[in-house]
C-alpha cells in the first residue's frame, strides 16, 4: 500500500500530492497521476518567499472547499497563477463541527457542554454523513470532480480549513472513482493525522490547560475510521455504491467521470 506524498511546506498545512497512490481495480500497474492532484488545509498564510517549492508545482486551480465565515476570517492567499474557484461544502449548514474546529479549541466549556459525553466522535460522524447527503454538499462535490476533471484546471489543489474532513472524504471519493481499493483509501484517509495535530498543537494545548477535555479535542482533531465508515454509510443507504452515488447523487456527468480516468490515472 502507498499513501499520497507529504510536500514539505512551513506555511500550508498538510500538503499532500495524491499521485503514486495504487489503483488496482483500474488495472495492474496503475496509480493516480504524479502532481495532478493535490490535498491540503487552508492558504491564508501561504508566503511564497518562505515556500518557494509550492510555486513549483504548477498549480493552476485552488478549490477552496469552507464555509462563507471560514473563507471571511482567513482568506485564501493564491499561488502565482492560480484562479480561485469556491466549492462549499457546509454552505446550507455552516455550523458543522468540522467548520468550526478553532471556534470548539478555543471555548473548552463551550465545546464541553456541545460534545462532552461521548458526543464528539457521534458529531463528527453525523457531519460525514451530512457531507454525503446534503445536495449542497453534492453538488460542491460535483464542481470540485468536474474542475479536477478538466485537463486546463490541472494541477488542481484541494482544500477545507485543517485538510481533513471535507477534504479527507473529497480524496477518498477521487481514489474510489480512479480505482483505489478500501485499503489504500482508508490509508490516506488515516494518514493525515499527524500533520493535523502538528498545525493545532498550540490550540490543543490551551484548549487542554484551560480544563478542555483532550478527548473532545482528540475527536474534532482526529480523522478516525468511523467517520470514513459512517460516509461509506451513507453512500450505500442512499445510492448503492460510489458509482451510484456519483452518478445519481453528485449528479456527475459519465463524460467527466471518463475525462478523470482518462487524465488521473497513469501505468508505474
Amino acid at each position: 500500500m502507498a499513501t499520497g506524498t507529504a510536500i514539505a511546506a512551513g506555511t500550508v498545512v498538510n500538503l499532500r500530492d495524491l499521485g503514486g497512490i495504487p489503483l488496482a481495480r483500474a488495472g495492474p500497474g496503475r496509480a493516480v497521476r504524479a502532481g495532478a492532484v493535490l490535498r491540503s488545509g487552508r492558504l491564508d498564510r501561504y508566503d511564497p518567499a518562505t515556500d518557494p517549492g509550492v510555486a513549483d508545482l504548477g498549480i493552476r486551480t485552488v478549490v477552496d472547499l469552507r464555509t462563507a465565515e471560514e473563507r471571511a476570517a482567513a482568506p485564501d492567499v493564491l499561488p502565482a497563477g492560480a484562479r480561485l474557484f469556491v466549492a462549499d461544502v457546509f454552505g446550507d449548514t455552516p455550523r458543522m463541527a468540522p467548520a468550526r474546529l478553532k471556534e470548539l479549541l478555543a471555548d473548552p466549556a463551550g465545546a464541553h457542554r456541545e460534545l462532552d459525553s461521548g458526543r464528539a466522535e457521534d458529531v463528527m460522524a453525523e457531519a460525514y454523513r451530512r457531507m454525503v447527503r446534503s445536495p449542497h454538499a453534492c453538488s460542491a462535490y460535483c464542481a470540485l470532480l468536474e474542475t479536477a476533471a478538466d485537463p486546463v484546471a490541472r494541477p488542481v489543489l484541494f482544500h477545507c480549513t485543517a485538510g481533513k474532513d471535507r477534504t479527507g472524504w473529497a480524496s477518498a471519493l477521487l481514489l474510489m472513482l480512479l480505482g483505489a481499493g478500501p485499503a489504500e483509501v482508508r490509508e490516506e484517509f488515516l494518514s493525515v493525522n499527524a500533520a493535523v495535530q502538528a498545525a493545532y498543537s498550540p490550540h490543543l494545548r490551551r484548549f487542554v490547560e484551560s480544563g478542555g477535555d483532550p478527548e473532545v479535542a482528540a475527536a474534532i482533531l482526529e480523522v478516525r475510521p468511523r467517520y470514513l465508515e459512517a460516509a461509506l454509510a451513507a453512500v450505500a443507504e442512499g445510492w448503492g455504491d460510489v458509482d451510484g452515488y456519483v452518478r445519481h447523487g453528485l449528479r456527475l456527468p459519465d463524460s467527466a467521470v471518463a475525462r478523470l480516468r482518462e487524465g488521473l490515472v497513469e501505468e508505474v
